[in-house]
């Protein structure tokens, strides 16, 4: 039996020492693997990076409207001193979901390539239609970024007012709803509400 297995481990060996034009298979695989794990450190590096605040407030169309106006809410400065970055309303945490949201942000690359918002003026044109895309998005994954910190089984209905605690014990349990139906204009104002439903 152990000659069996000697023979195996030899063979293999023999295999990945083998040459190939010039150099072997094992040495290939061996750089392959190094390769790749360099690749994907600079990848998940650059993912990273991507999403802090200094990167996302690098372009002055976004720190001089959302930033500026995330600034002003609860969600920036409270008693707690949990603050709330970009990224964590904006992206979601779970790899695949990530780099799915990564992809659709290609396309703000090009509004800023081609000057869309880079107005305050133009930014308040297309503030209705940015909203839109975020709350349908919120409403697509069931408000998921908000569910990162926001935990229903923690709540404390007892500690919120009653209204909430009435939506939360029955539109939130069932389903029904999902926390971006009620919590719009939570990190930044409302663009004109006219025809949303529930605003009327």
């Amino acid at each position: 039996m152990w000659q069996k297995i000697k023979g195996t481990v030899v063979g293999l060996w023999q295999v990945l020492a083998k040459p190939s034009v010039h150099y072997s298979l094992g040495f290939l695989t061996l750089a392959g693997f190094i390769a790749g794990v360099i690749f994907w450190g600079g990848f998940n590096t650059a993912l990273e990076y991507a999403n802090t605040e200094e990167f996302c407030i690098s372009c002055h169309e976004m720190r001089d409207n959302p930033y500026a106006e995330l600034q002003e809410t609860i969600h920036f400065s409270n008693r707690s001193g949990v603050r709330a970055m970009c990224s964590d309303c904006h992206v979601p945490h779970e790899w695949t979901y990530k780099i799915a949201r990564k992809m659709q942000a290609s396309k703000e690359v090009w509004g800023k390539i081609f000057g869309t918002i880079n107005t305050p003026e133009k930014y308040e044109a297309k503030r209705r239609q940015l909203a839109e895309h975020e709350w349908a998005r919120f409403k697509a994954n069931d408000s998921l970024e908000c569910r990162n910190c926001h935990d229903f089984d923690a709540m404390d209905f007892t500690a919120q007012s009653q209204r909430a605690a009435d939506q939360h014990s029955t539109a939130l349990a069932s389903g029904e709803k999902t926390c971006i139906d009620c919590h719009k204009g939570i990190a930044h104002h409302l663009p004109d509400m006219s025809g949303v439903p529930g605003w009327e």
